[in-house]
């Protein structure tokens, strides 16, 4: 899927912008293929969820990026951030229609 012709993503994903939020992480492929740099956001987002007198506490770690810069990417893959926190991709790049996708990813211990 081809971003919207009026949407320059690069743009978007500057690491050198004053107040940018994009980073370029590591892609580490599970075949032995060669690492690939991916530019994306990071996200880490806190979940808490009850139900009944369960409470559960869970991060959601995710990387966003452009879709043409992770074909190939599957699960069980890895992600590497330039801080050195080291992730599995849970799934197939997850298109959102607009030219970026979404990379589920579980902390690597």
């Amino acid at each position: 899927m081809t971003s919207p012709s009026w949407e320059n993503l690069d743009v978007f994903l500057q690491t050198d912008a004053v107040g940018g939020f994009a980073i370029t992480a590591t892609v580490q492929f599970a075949n032995g293929s060669d690492d690939k740099p991916v530019t994306g956001i990071f996200d880490e987002p806190y979940l808490n969820a009850q139900l009944g007198e369960y409470e559960v506490d869970d991060a959601q770690p995710r990387f966003t990026c452009k879709s043409s810069d992770v074909k190939g990417v599957a699960s069980g893959d890895g992600l590497l951030l330039p801080d050195g926190r080291k992730f599995h991709v849970m799934t197939y790049p997850q298109q959102d229609g607009t030219g970026m996708s979404i990379l589920k990813l579980e902390v690597n211990e």
